[in-house]
């Protein structure tokens, strides 16, 4: 059985979608975090599989490998915020941060 782009955009969809209840919903800047990446998986994903099923070129690898590593140093400094606020504020839940400035 050969596996089409129609299962790729499923399973990017349902990643996304994943990623997206976990933005709306949780209450742990991590875990929105962690949320934002499925979102961006989802759509490396996408740009794989539409690379894949066009002969032409391999844009939507080349594409995927530089999302990635820009995925990468996104977090990293993302991280770096969440550390920085814990030190400062000893949680990182953001509806208990409501005012950043003293």
């Amino acid at each position: 059985m050969m596996i089409g782009l129609t299962h790729f955009l499923l399973i990017g969809a349902v990643l996304f979608c994943t990623g997206l209840f976990m933005v709306v919903t949780k209450k742990n800047a991590i875990q929105i975090l962690i949320g934002i990446e499925l979102m961006l998986n989802a759509a490396i994903l996408n740009m794989v599989a539409f690379g894949r099923f066009d002969k032409m070129n391999n844009g939507g690898q080349l594409m995927a490998i530089f999302s990635i590593v820009l995925a990468a140093a996104t977090t990293a400094v993302a991280l770096a915020i969440i550390l920085n606020v814990y030190r400062r504020y000893k949680t990182i839940d953001p509806d208990k941060l409501n005012q950043l400035k003293d």
